[in-house]
């Protein structure tokens, strides 16, 4: 399984990004779908995570500026970033944990840089 992100860039402090990540098996609603990020010389940490359709949650950093959501028309698990910090530089990674099989799969990583 292969998980495609896009939507990395570097934006102004204040700015917004859309990541999206495709994975190249269905996602279903028992999958557990998450971002995280790294910064340089940082380890990586989770930013937010969706599990089903009704539970999402964030690290306290990004409460209230980042949402977490799932498309399944598309295919996609996505992440808006609204009023970036530059502390949010990084490297953000997909991750899908496919219940049934009970496997992480990790998407090649997108890079956000945020400029003061």
């Amino acid at each position: 399984v292969q998980l495609q992100a896009s939507g990395g860039g570097l934006v102004q402090a204040g700015g917004y990004l859309r990541l999206s990540c495709k994975p190249s098996k269905t996602i279903f609603r028992l999958d557990i779908m998450a971002w995280y990020r790294q910064a340089p010389g940082m380890q990586r940490e989770l930013v937010a995570f969706s599990r089903d359709d009704t539970t999402a949650d964030y690290t306290e950093s990004v409460k209230g500026r980042f949402t977490i959501s799932r498309d399944y028309a598309k295919n996609t698990i996505d992440l808006q970033m609204n009023s970036l910090k530059p502390e949010d530089t990084g490297v953000y990674f997909c991750n899908v944990y496919d219940y049934n099989r009970r496997t992480h799969y990790w998407g090649q990583g997108t890079q956000v840089t945020v400029s003061s």
